[in-house]
């Protein structure tokens, strides 16, 4: 080996500065992607990385949607008055956009639309209805496997057999990982089965994956940048905060002794840790598309499966999320639904704070990552799929403004789909129910 070459575990160095990009941290059984950095490629090559980062997308929806009225801002354009709820984020105001006036044409039947969000395939509740292909899947396909998951399509709380937002060209529901320990061991933790049992045995004693490969990641740190380091030891911090709410749920302690059989943990996840559930999935993207372990990530947030959950520490809902839903402009359960969805509008201020601390050279992570939240749902206490709550940040748009298509006869949301796909870099001028791209939405 030449001198100015060096390995990481396996993983040649291009030139006197570049790491392979598909670096990898590794232990018995587990391995641990590296963010991007400045030295994972050869220096010319490593800049222009850093200027032009690829794009990614977090598409996410709650299939009961919000309250309409606390959600929609008052006034149009980058003038408009905050709601309610938008004030939770109002930290982010230039890096999101809130738009309305935006459905489906003819995706009616109420709950039924929960699996049409990223397909827009028409009339569910027909005899003989069958899905088309989803968002996420359609970007996949011409993104192609550049990076080792394709795409990752979660969930919260779900019934993976009935409900999800990635569905295949042929209209096959792809079920959603509903677990993030589960997610976590996928990303983190690999090798035979005897080295997955043994690796699970050895997180369970010494508490981190980090620590197990503690000699590796030192051997990296001390060969890259302090930007790189500060970078390196961002994504730790968020890796063992993970790690550490996993362990406050018990899912390492529900798993089954390592002396079972190799197959996938069934883990029981209590459903009333609702909000737990969904900040922990967010990490899990954001750790992914941090990672460049996908480029695209679904997670559809099932509320309709949702029990009575928690709503803080002293408080449970009286009622199971769906009936809340249908309050019927009952004051307790209006109540209950807006505190709901608060905290959801705080998580995602969490993801948007997350990804703008991240940097790729001069641009921050959100920056190349579409965050798109909403729902099939415009108002779940009258069935109503119109009129959809829709508010996407980052991706590199010009935010900051409230777009406010006719609520009477609404735009087609697949026109931001294809604004979205054409932001991927996918040459598309159609997808579903487009008529063109989303007018207004500036880059």
């Amino acid at each position: 080996m030449r001198h100015h070459e060096h390995r990481v575990d396996g993983d040649r160095v291009h030139g006197r500065h570049g790491l392979s990009r598909r670096t990898f941290l590794r232990g018995a059984g587990a391995a641990v992607a590296v963010p991007m950095l400045e030295a994972l490629l050869p220096a010319r090559a490593a800049q222009a990385a850093l200027d032009t980062p690829p794009q990614r997308a977090i598409l996410i929806s709650n299939n009961l949607g919000v309250l309409p009225k606390p959600f929609f801002p008052t006034g149009t354009g980058r003038e408009y008055q905050l709601s309610p709820y938008l004030e939770t984020v109002a930290a982010h105001r230039s890096d999101f956009t809130v738009i309305s006036g935006l459905s489906h044409p003819n995706v009616r039947g109420g709950h039924s639309t929960e699996n049409c969000f990223l397909t827009a395939a028409r009339n569910p509740t027909a005899s003989g209805f069958r899905n088309t292909i989803s968002l996420d899947q359609f970007a996949a396909e011409r993104i192609g496997h550049l990076t080792r998951f394709p795409t990752l399509n979660l969930g919260v709380n779900i019934d993976k057999g009935n409900r999800s937002l990635a569905w295949t060209r042929d209209g096959v529901l792809i079920p959603a990982e509903d677990r993030p320990s589960r997610l976590y061991e996928k990303m983190f933790v690999g090798g035979s089965p005897a080295e997955v049992a043994a690796q699970l045995e050895r997180l369970k004693e010494r508490g981190s994956i980090l620590d197990v490969l503690d000699d590796d990641a030192r051997r990296l740190s001390r060969r890259i940048s302090a930007a790189d380091r500060r970078r390196l030891e961002q994504y730790f911090t968020s890796i063992r905060e993970l790690e550490e709410r996993l362990q406050e749920a018990g899912a390492w302690e529900q798993r089954p002794k390592p002396s079972a059989p190799a197959a996938a943990p069934d883990d029981v996840t209590d459903r009333a840790y609702f909000f737990q559930g969904f900040e922990a999935m967010l990490t899990m993207a954001r750790l992914a598309i941090e990672s460049d372990s996908t480029r695209i990530v679904t997670l559809m947030v099932d509320a309709f499966a949702t029990p009575a959950f928690k709503l803080d520490d002293t408080e449970t809902t009286t009622d199971g999320y769906h009936n809340l839903s249908h309050h019927g402009q009952s004051a307790e359960k209006v109540r209950q639904l807006e505190e709901a969805d608060r905290r959801q509008m705080e998580l995602l201020g969490g993801l948007f704070k997350a990804l703008g601390e991240r940097r790729e050279g001069e641009r921050r992570l959100l920056d190349s990552t579409i965050v798109l939240y909403g729902s099939n749902m415009g108002d779940s206490n009258t069935h109503d799929n119109t009129n959809l709550p829709i508010l996407l940040a980052g991706g590199g748009f010009r935010h900051g403004s409230h777009l406010a298509f006719k609520h009477d006869d609404n735009a087609p949301l697949c026109n931001l789909f294809v604004s979205l796909l054409n932001r991927l870099g996918i040459e598309a001028d159609a997808f579903g129910s487009s008529t063109g791209s989303l007018e207004g939405l500036d880059t």
